[in-house]
């Protein structure tokens, strides 16, 4: 085959492909043309018209109905729940790990894999139309480790958010670099629920994170940021004389919350944490904690490092969270447990709460 010919077979499958590209692009249009569709929500309490063939997480947010979601819609986290009672379809393979045989009895979906074709149904808790979204200035940014930064937000003059210390609110990125859409993550929240016109998170940067990598690389004080909540209900209960609080990394952040909330209010709850990190450049928030210990009987403060180098010099415990865990804490009688952090940990930390005697309804916590 000579050269010419080589070259003429090359165009021929460029146009056949570009031909197929057309018809492909064309095919999607149509089929995915819903027109408009019509979501009776609360048993006609709403009416909203939208056009179909997107999710339903994101059509509701365009109308300013925010469901939680940590994953940023990617069913992972399972957040994202409502009832739908007509018009969502067959229950899918992405949503069955999340959807009991109880909720799947009440029509509940993950909003953000039901896919908007027709009119639909929905039930959807109350207290989430409470739920606003705010455009903030970044007023501050600090690297509290090589890996977290802290993130301080100053609300619109006039505006104020109400929220529970626990709590979390979903963060969102703006196109950057090579990312061409907005995407959004759940932080919780870090700073005081008294204070109303600011919000703190804490972010750690996850290895190719959307929005961690945005806020580690894009973001600058100044900058307007978009975010919405308050969501969640990992809060305090204080039904108990002493509570136990666990976290781990940026976890530290709603504990932070709630050990403000409690020492505010006057509560007279006892308080240790347990505050597991690797090595000494992953601890944070030393002197505050140690700071609050003198200042506060109550509140007893345990950082664990699992892997103390020798040039830390390290006094502390030694070894993982779990291990102090096991070692301080006796018995169940008189305590609340409140956990924040990775699957693994939590997990593992759980396994030894129940092993001392808590139960379900007295353990309180949030994965990430």
């Amino acid at each position: 085959m000579d050269f010419s010919t080589i070259l003429k077979t090359v165009g021929i499958l460029a146009a056949v492909s570009a031909g197929l590209s057309v018809i492909i692009s064309i095919a999607e249009s149509v089929l995915n043309n819903y027109g408009e569709c019509e979501l009776d929500v609360n048993n006609g309490k709403r009416l909203l018209k939208v056009k179909g063939g997107s999710s339903l997480l994101s059509l509701l947010a365009s109308e300013k109905i925010f469901i939680p979601s940590a994953c940023g819609g990617k069913a992972t986290c399972g957040l994202c729940k409502v009832a739908v009672l007509d018009g969502g379809g067959p229950l899918l393979l992405t949503e069955e790990p999340y959807i009991s045989q109880e909720e799947r009895a009440q029509h509940m979906r993950l909003s953000c894999q039901v896919k908007v074709k027709g009119n639909m149904k929905l039930l959807i808790p109350e207290d989430l139309f409470n739920i606003r979204e705010f455009v903030c200035e970044l007023v501050e940014m600090e690297d509290m480790t090589y890996d977290i930064k802290r993130l301080r937000m100053k609300l619109p003059p006039g505006q104020t958010i109400e929220f529970k210390a626990g709590q979390f609110v979903q963060f969102y990125s703006k196109p950057y670099g090579k990312v061409k859409e907005e995407a959004f993550r759940a932080y919780s929240i870090s700073s005081k629920a008294s204070e109303k016109d600011h919000i703190e998170l804490l972010i750690r940067l996850v290895p190719n994170g959307i929005v961690t990598n945005y806020v580690h690389t894009a973001l600058n004080v100044g900058d307007a940021v978009k975010m919405s909540g308050p969501y969640g209900d990992f809060y305090l209960r204080g039904n108990c004389e002493e509570l136990i609080m666990i976290a781990g990394g940026s976890g530290l952040a709603p504990i932070r919350s709630l050990v403000y909330d409690v020492i505010e209010k006057g509560l007279p709850h006892r308080m240790r944490f347990f505050f597991g990190a690797n090595t000494l450049r992953d601890l944070y928030y030393m002197d505050e904690f140690r700071q609050i210990e003198k200042d506060y009987p109550q509140f007893t403060f345990i950082p664990c490092l699992a892997f103390p180098k020798p040039e830390d010099n390290w006094d502390g415990v030694s070894g993982f969270v779990t291990v102090a865990l096991q070692e301080q804490v006796d018995s169940a009688q008189g305590k609340e447990a409140y956990l924040c952090g990775s699957p693994g940990m939590l997990d593992a930390c759980i396994k030894i709460l129940h092993d001392k005697g808590f139960d379900d309804q007295a353990i309180f916590f949030d994965k990430f």
